[in-house]
């Protein structure tokens, strides 16, 4: 028996996991839920039940298989949300390939740097998207694109790379279309997939995720069948999932919270998922949730706090809500509130993981009280342990005490892609992942997130938890946003600043916001600096960049000299 003094934990279930794969599950579906709608894509004016997806999905892999892509090849995917990243996902499952996903914010650079590090033969690929030209991107990297028949490039920079695929009807030199790669299909028959199908196992790798890479070049999560299937589902579970369950999804496909909390959340449970548009977009998801009823949302908290203050808030009913997930970065209690008032969403949960954990650890649940629904991330998932440790040691923690988040299960990543040292880095001997986040653990194995171990700010000694401030400043009736930075100082080593977003017609200034915050807490913990912003550096999938926050404010600052004594 663990000793219950000690920051540790395990989920235990009345529920085994899935042993199939994900081909094999999504064709279980089918089957049961023929007629439900599967997928509805807003923007693209497109639906489909399961019976209907599941046709797409085969063409797709049949077209696969007949262009040779074998079982453990890699095909990229760089798209944002369209119902044609959904049926590459399944597709790709279901000939055992593996899936690479593309950050559609990559730029030339980190997408060789992607293509060649996975080493994929093909890529399925949007033509362009906002401001990125994807075309003309691989036209740039691979030159010999330009004078080569579709299916047969050979190039010198991204050599394992043979196949491009624009998912579209339109038309591009050394670049299949959508319809004339779909027309391959007719060489597979449907046995010859089937066989292809029965040969996989649900260990087998079947997706690479890579990370964001803001300290180094990205690593590729490794993931099987077993690892996301899994979460997926116990994610859905969790939020009482049902075949008459409808969920929006804003957050990116490419994504963990898409393809995994989303996509086979739904997919594991006969739900319907619906696209409200290609990159998010606050109005199109109100309007999604009227218009198809839906029953649930997902999103990162920046994504909530543009719904909750969107003009037109209050014209759209979102009568039909229940539940959602946000995720993603700390959730803000008073945002917390609003969703589950304003938005009808009574059951909302929060749900933390990180991507080499596929993606979900933890998670709140419909009946956790009030206080730990806001203040917490939740208890551990079904069959994974989690626990807290000393860094220094490696000893877990008492209950209370802070340390480094760990977690260990059916969940956790094969390992990075052809990278073992990154690998030996993050999973220890004893098969921990180590997140590199600093967490507490209550007597009631609650776990609440104080932030990264390399954002804590240590002011003279003393350890501050951004996470904790941005919660106070958000009880400041003006505020609508807060994020919150360490900066270099020559006497204290480093001093706290926030950055701050004000709500629409609110206004103040630095002195009045530090004296609200010395009237409530430590004296260490008031921002010396503060920043009123209209926005904030973000990454694709809405977390806030705190290293350009920093690197920005040093700048403007004039902060150079600090930043470089020793520990400072």
């Amino acid at each position: 028996m663990a000793d219950r003094s000690l920051s540790y934990t395990c989920g235990v279930s009345d529920e085994p996991l899935l042993g199939v794969t994900i081909g094999d599950m999504f064709d279980r579906m089918v089957e049961t839920y023929p007629d439900n709608e599967a997928l509805i894509s807003c923007h693209q004016g497109i639906r489909y039940t399961y019976r209907e997806l599941q046709e797409q999905v085969d063409l797709c892999a049949r077209a696969l298989m007949a262009v040779g892509i074998e079982k453990q090849d890699r095909v990229g995917i760089l798209s944002a949300n369209f119902v044609e990243w959904t049926i590459t996902q399944f597709a790709t499952s279901k000939i055992g390939a593996i899936l690479v996903n593309i950050n559609p914010s990559y730029r030339v650079h980190e997408l060789e740097f992607t293509l060649k590090q996975s080493g994929c033969a093909a890529l399925i690929t949007m033509p362009k998207f906002k401001s990125s030209d994807y075309l003309n991107m691989l036209y740039e990297l691979a030159p010999e694109l330009k004078n080569c028949q579709p299916g047969c490039l050979k190039s010198e920079k991204l050599p394992a790379l043979k196949i491009v695929v624009r998912h579209d009807s339109e038309s591009s030199v050394g670049v299949w279309s959508w319809p004339q790669f779909l027309a391959h299909s007719e060489k597979v028959t449907d046995q010859e997939l089937l066989e292809r199908q029965r040969e996989l196992d649900c260990d087998d790798p079947i997706n690479i995720q890579f990370t964001s890479g803001t300290t180094g070049s990205p690593k590729g999560a490794t993931l099987t069948h077993h690892n996301i299937i899994n979460n997926g589902y116990f994610t859905a579970r969790t939020m009482r999932f049902t075949q008459r369950d409808r969920l929006v999804v804003p957050v990116p496909l490419y994504h963990c919270f898409g393809m995994v909390m989303a996509n086979l959340g739904c997919i594991t449970h006969g739900a319907t998922l619906i696209y409200p548009s290609a990159g998010f977009d606050p109005l199109s998801v109100l309007k999604a949730i009227e218009a198809e009823r839906a029953t649930a949302v997902f999103g990162v908290p920046t994504m909530f706090i543009a719904e909750l203050e969107h003009p037109e808030f209050s014209k759209y009913d979102m009568s039909s809500m229940r539940t959602g997930i946000m995720a993603g970065a700390p959730c803000p209690v008073e945002i917390m509130k609003r969703v589950k008032t304003e938005m009808h969403m009574s059951e909302v949960e929060i749900a933390y993981g990180m991507t080499e954990t596929s993606p979900v650890s933890l998670q709140t649940r419909p009946d956790t009280p009030l206080e730990n629904q806001v203040g917490t991330v939740g208890q551990v998932h079904p069959h994974q342990e989690v626990k807290i440790i000393d860094r220094a040691t490696g000893r877990t923690v008492s209950i209370g005490q802070p340390g480094e988040l760990c977690t260990r299960g059916y969940n956790v990543m094969l390992g990075y892609w052809n990278n073992e040292d990154a690998t030996r880095r993050a999973i220890d001997a004893n098969g921990w992942m180590h997140s590199g986040d600093l967490g507490v653990m209550d007597e009631e194995k609650y776990v609440n997130i104080v932030g990264r171990i390399k954002d804590m700010i240590v002011r003279g000694g003393e350890n501050v938890y951004p996470r904790e401030i941005e919660e106070f400043l958000l009880t400041h009736h003006g505020v609508c946003e807060a994020h919150v930075i360490g900066l270099p100082d020559a006497k204290y080593g480093e001093v706290v600043m926030a950055w701050i977003k004000l709500r629409n017609g609110e206004a103040t200034n630095v002195e009045e916001i530090q004296k609200y915050c010395r009237a409530s807490i430590a004296h260490y913990k008031v921002p010396k600096y503060i920043k009123f912003v209209e926005s904030f550096p973000m990454t694709v999938s809405g977390k806030v960049k705190k290293y350009k926050m920093r690197e920005e404010s040093i700048r403007e600052l004039g902060l150079e000299k600090a930043a470089q004594i020793p520990n400072a």
